[in-house]
């Protein structure tokens, strides 16, 4: 099968009738005809008042999100993934992984036929952790790929290659610094900005094994010009989910610092993670990994704020307590200990208490919970006037000791 087959047949009702594209948020006029939400929000941000499918004057410019559509585009989308990946696989097994011997030709090489030689290289440490091993350890090599990492001005399907190889190997490296470079750092953006699927997924990883350095390892992360940003576009609901739970590990990994934290909920991260959280389809990995790092921005004060003010969001925590899974159970009743027993914050109590907040917390207290999570549901209950007669009065809720950051 050639790799090209895999992209002949999209069905009719995949492609939006305005850019003929496949639909990434499919939305239904009042008409009845789905479009492609960014195609039709120009259409009518152009002062247009008709449907372009049938030119009937619109009612209504409001739209509906098509779920059953998105959730069918998706399903054929990783097909075509899937078959893509098996293509590609098979295409890999027959050429011939170079010996090490080999490696170290194509390695001085590499000024010349740079893509093919790079290719053979991926290849040669995709076959093993001897291989990977053996890359990293070998004399000059990560100094000839650290060379092509601050040549932002590279071809961008070479610097992909690059990036797979020391997502391979960046695990056995010792020395990461070099990495932290501006010119590196840009090169990693880059990728981030116009590199394949898998490819940014590779970037992201690579961020994050590199904020595992140390703390001004993240501080430098979050300080290099545009990369938080694009971060933060990678967790929208509309990207792919693999890169969406790449980027939600990494944006966690850097988000220790203060200053890290103050500039992600300036970029407005706490309304993706809303989304994330809210939407039905998102896979458990990723709730708990919003959850988390939602966590991580309520303890500052200007996270506690943004949550305070969003009754909806509150909403959708309270709504994943004793769902999902332990861990996600334990983030979401943290964030509410924060905002409604920390902060006290009546608006937010109401929005709770809304939600049948009291009800899971009541049963939180009965179950087979952690004590840090059993004490913070009794706080609570107590914030919300449980009387005196409920199965709280064994409870001693001194909680001074139990700060969660």
């Amino acid at each position: 099968m050639r790799r090209d087959d895999l992209y002949i047949t999209v069905p009719s009702l995949f492609r939006c009738p305005i850019s003929l594209d496949v639909m990434k948020s499919p939305v239904s006029l009042c008409t009845g005809v789905t479009y492609d939400r960014a195609s039709i929000q120009r259409w009518l941000d152009s002062g247009n008042n008709t449907c372009p499918a049938t030119m009937q004057v619109l009612q209504s410019k409001e739209f509906v999100p098509n779920r059953t559509l998105q959730r069918l585009i998706q399903i054929w989308s990783d097909s075509v993934a899937r078959r893509q990946l098996d293509a590609e696989s098979a295409a890999a097994n027959l050429s011939v992984v170079p010996s090490q011997e080999q490696v170290k030709v194509l390695v001085k090489q590499l000024d010349n036929n740079c893509y093919s030689s790079l290719e053979k290289i991926v290849s040669f440490a995709k076959e093993s952790e001897e291989n990977r091993e053996f890359l990293a350890t070998m004399d000059g090599f990560l100094d000839t790929v650290f060379d092509f990492m601050r040549n932002a001005d590279s071809d961008i399907k070479l610097i992909e290659q690059v990036v797979k190889i020391l997502d391979l190997i960046l695990s056995k490296v010792s020395e990461k610094k070099p990495l932290l470079e501006s010119s590196c750092l840009s090169t990693i953006l880059l990728v981030l900005q116009r590199g394949s699927l898998d490819s940014q997924i590779q970037s992201v990883r690579l961020l994050e094994s590199i904020a595992a350095v140390g703390g001004e390892s993240k501080l430098k992360l979050a300080e290099k010009e545009g990369l938080l940003t694009e971060l933060v576009k990678s967790i929208s609901k509309d990207k792919d989910p693999r890169l969406i739970e790449a980027s939600l590990s990494c944006l966690i990994a850097i988000t220790m610092p203060k200053r890290v934290k103050t500039k992600l909920i300036q970029f407005r991260t706490i309304p993706e993670l809303k989304n994330l959280i809210s939407e039905p389809n998102t896979s458990v990995s990723t709730i708990e990994k919003s959850l988390k790092l939602l966590e991580t921005l309520s303890s500052c004060k200007e996270g506690k704020a943004e949550i305070w003010h969003d009754s909806v969001l509150l909403q959708a925590v309270v709504q994943k307590v004793l769902k999902v899974s332990s861990k996600t159970t334990e983030h979401a009743v943290t964030i509410l200990w924060v905002v409604c027993y920390l902060f006290r914050d009546e608006k937010a109590q109401e929005a709770v208490v809304s939600s049948n907040g009291m009800t899971k917390f009541l049963l939180l207290m009965q179950s087979n919970c952690s004590p840090a999570v059993r004490q913070m549901s009794a706080d609570l209950l107590k914030i919300f006037r449980v009387n005196s007669k409920s199965c709280l009065s064994s409870y001693d809720t001194k909680t001074t000791h139990i700060m969660p950051f």
